[in-house]
């Protein structure tokens, strides 16, 4: 459960003059107001508190919590009083020791005190990381599209800044073949230096969370490179960088015995392989990209070809050519193996013995849970799964990303540098557990009957439970956005969509009436979701201005994840459509679960 925690520095909100609300508390919150306030004109410290922790489920709250809040409230109304007169109309009473409804409700929308979510890490974190959905990038090098856009370390700063914690490089000998370049080969993508990445990396890695940054290599270097590789690494990040205990590993560590550490993840030599497993990395291969570009096939003729006949990194193997011997100091920084499967990838499902991490693109694993993703499941109980998006998808849009999480995925990888639904998802996600990058699985996920069989999220299931989402108002356009930004002549026409995402049993889509000329909309509607699989399942709000003619426009958006979602009146605020929180807009809601 949450740390019920207000600290002095939230306190500065009660020490500005409370403006006239533009809209009137609603009826919900006066008919709570005279519950816990006992019929009274004001609600004390100790009512506060009561509403607190039953009404808001906040269990950790103390009388000390509460008597600050009244505390800092009175002092503001003492200057109200005193620059303003004693009752000027404007709900604030001259006498009480406690809050009055109008403060009430202004205390109600600051999130700082009733945001949506449980703030802090508080799932296990003494678990091997393969029981964990670890916030995870693709190609985090790049701007924009895969085709042309520039490469830079500053995108992955701001992947670092947003909790990811899974760093992709795609890593290239330069053009005179004695240093190393970040570049998604054979584009016409700009390179970035490896040593530069690698900095950023080190400033940045823990500013969002302190748990464990996992940097994944795609590999096209020499041997000399290699080792080239394994002495900036290892300089560069120093104590930060983890060596794996044993050789290889048979379980993983933990994100708490990983905290501030850096880890690589990469295939190994090709000696370092049993190659009934998995695919070697010859020289030719490392001239590939893992979305299977090069020179000599467009992504037309890629498409032609059967994608179990590539590797991870798009080769066919008439293509190969021999290996060279690796240095071993770059062995050494490996502590999760990656692999790409060789033919059916059901057999590399069932490998036992030492923990490794698969490879498989977005239709690979689509097609491979169509077929058998029970064995999917089992697999990512051990050991992990990358699901990377199709190599078409050269706008860096992406996929769903529960087709992954509902098999155990541990890293569904996305294009963070763009925008849309799907990357809504992903944050959504990744808010759970204080934000801190790594959300516990569900223990339905790492469970075997006693038949070994696994959960199925096409198997239609009873609800768990039912939630009641109310939406009461809106606010903050007006201070966002431009008089003219919705409709040239006349406020905007607000209406909301109320979303769930999760496994396909759980998905629903209610939308609000619109409200119409209104920059503070009201419309006190409620919806009920009955909730299957509660613990998968995000909760998606999205605000649009009606446009009778053309394509309505976007108002605001959010993405909760249900576990972590807190119980009473919540203030939501609303993010762009990028995922950066809007200055001013939220809206007012209640969520009960049933």
């Amino acid at each position: 459960m949450a740390t019920f925690t207000y600290n002095y520095t939230m306190f500065k909100y009660f020490n500005r003059k409370f403006a006239i609300s533009e809209q009137a508390p609603p009826s919900d919150v006066k008919e709570v107001f005279s519950n816990f306030s006992e019929g009274g004109s004001t609600i004390s410290a100790d009512q506060l508190r009561r509403f607190l922790l039953e009404h808001q489920c906040e269990p950790d709250c103390t009388e000390e919590d509460s008597k600050r809040i009244i505390e800092n409230a009175l002092q503001s109304r003492k200057r109200d009083q005193e620059s303003g007169g004693d009752d000027d109309g404007d709900g604030i009473s001259d006498s009480g020791e406690g809050l009055t409804v109008d403060e009430f409700f202004q205390f109600l929308l600051f999130d700082e005190f009733n945001g949506p979510l449980i703030t802090q890490v508080h799932h296990d974190m003494n678990a091997p990381l393969s029981h964990y959905f670890i916030y995870t990038g693709h190609n985090s090098y790049l701007t924009g599209n895969q085709l042309s856009s520039d490469c830079s370390d500053v995108p992955i700063i701001k992947a670092l800044q947003r909790g990811v914690r899974v760093i992709e490089l795609d890593v290239w000998p330069n053009s005179a073949k004695d240093d190393i370049v970040v570049v998604h080969g054979r584009t016409l993508t700009t390179p970035v230096s490896l040593v530069q990445c690698l900095k950023s990396i080190k400033e940045y890695a823990f500013v969002k969370s302190r748990y464990p940054v996992i940097i994944t290599l795609e590999d096209h270097l020499t041997q000399d490179l290699q080792a080239k590789v394994a002495e900036m690494t290892t300089q560069i990040f120093g104590d930060m960088l983890y060596f794996p205990q044993t050789d290889p590993l048979t379980e993983f560590p933990s994100p708490e015995s990983l905290k501030d550490r850096i880890l690589i993840s990469t295939k190994p030599p090709k000696e370092y392989l049993d190659s009934k497993q998995f695919k070697d990395t010859s020289d030719s291969e490392r001239e590939m990209s893992e979305d299977g570009t090069s020179p000599a096939r467009s992504i037309e003729a890629e498409d032609k070809c059967s994608e179990s006949d590539l590797d991870e990194e798009g080769l066919n193997p008439r293509d190969k050519k021999p290996d060279q011997q690796s240095a071993p100091q770059y062995k050494r920084l490996i502590t999760i193996h990656a692999g790409k499967p060789k033919g059916n990838v059901r057999d590399h499902l069932k490998i036992a013995g030492d923990v490794k991490r698969l490879s498989l693109s977005e239709q690979e694993l689509e097609r491979a849970s169509a077929s058998y993703g029970a064995d999917i499941v089992r697999f990512t109980q051990k050991h992990i799964i990358r699901v990377y998006p199709k190599g078409t998808r050269v706008t860096s849009s992406n996929y769903r990303p529960h087709i992954g999480w509902m098999y155990g995925a541990q890293m569904v990888a996305f294009n963070m540098q763009g925008h849309g639904k799907s990357l809504w998802y992903m944050q959504g996600m990744f808010r759970a557990n204080g934000g801190c990058g790594y959300v516990k699985k569900p223990d339905f996920l790492m469970e075997k009957g006693s038949n070994s069989e696994c959960f199925d999220p096409k198997r239609t299931l009873p609800a768990k439970t039912t939630l009641k989402v109310k939406l009461y108002m809106g606010n903050g356009w007006s201070s966002d956005f431009s008089k003219t930004h919705f409709d040239t002549f006349s406020p905007p026409d607000f209406y909301t969509k109320v979303c769930i995402v999760g496994v396909p049993a759980d998905k629903a889509i209610k939308k609000t009436r619109v409200i119409y000329d209104d920059w503070f909309p009201v419309w006190d509607e409620e919806f009920e979701f009955p909730l299957s699989v509660p613990e998968l399942a995000l909760l998606r709000i999205e605000v649009r201005e009606y446009d009778k003619h053309e394509k309505d426009d976007f108002g605001g958006q959010t993405c909760l994840p249900i576990p972590d979602l807190k119980s009473g009146f919540r203030t939501i605020p609303l993010n762009d459509e990028k995922g950066e929180q809007l200055k001013s807009v939220k809206l007012l809601m209640r969520f009960q679960f049933t």
